[in-house]
């Protein structure tokens, strides 16, 4: 039986694996998230990882249950319960008693967890700048509508996405 490996072209198949919509998009996300990260430490923020960060983002307004925080971010309540834990030592979040269901706890920002997301909101709209600065405003806008369709139409519940109206959610 023939290899595999010998009837694949190498070099073709290393340049597609870096070079394919997904693996660029990904790149792109990272490239984002790092150059955030970057300028939240640099305004204090200094004991976030990406994860923390990443935690952050699906954190609602009024607050959010570990599970459903986990549940968006694609990890266990275990985990994402080490996670809360943590910002929460740091001061970004407490928990409380939900209104709803006395039996859970909504996860909500302290005033250090708002003052992040005052300064995550600036810092994105600093990324977004940058990337204006070098894409040109009509091409980033292009850029994000081309991103919403995409996203809109690989899951059902994403159809509101593909609409040009901006995600109020922050990211960070």
């Amino acid at each position: 039986m023939e290899d595999l490996r010998t009837r694949l072209d190498i070099a073709q198949l290393a340049e597609i694996r870096q070079q394919h919509i997904g693996r660029l998009l990904q790149r792109a996300a990272r490239a984002f998230s790092v150059r955030a990260a970057e300028k939240l430490h640099a305004r204090g923020h200094r004991g976030l990882s990406l994860a923390h960060t990443t935690l952050l983002s699906y954190l609602d307004l009024d607050g959010t249950r570990v599970t459903v925080l986990a549940e968006h971010a694609g990890m266990t309540k275990q985990s994402m319960g080490q996670l809360v834990k943590e910002l929460e030592q740091q001061g970004y979040v407490s928990r409380r008693p939900d209104p709803s269901d006395q039996r859970a706890a909504l996860v909500t920002f302290t005033e250090a967890g708002w003052r992040f997301l005052a300064d995550a909101s600036a810092i994105k709209q600093e990324i977004e700048a940058e990337y204006a600065s070098i894409l040109g405003t009509e091409r980033l806008e292009e850029l994000r509508r081309s991103l919403r369709l995409l996203i809109a139409n690989s899951e059902p519940s994403n159809q509101e996405l593909a609409t040009d109206q901006p995600n109020p959610t922050p990211d960070s």
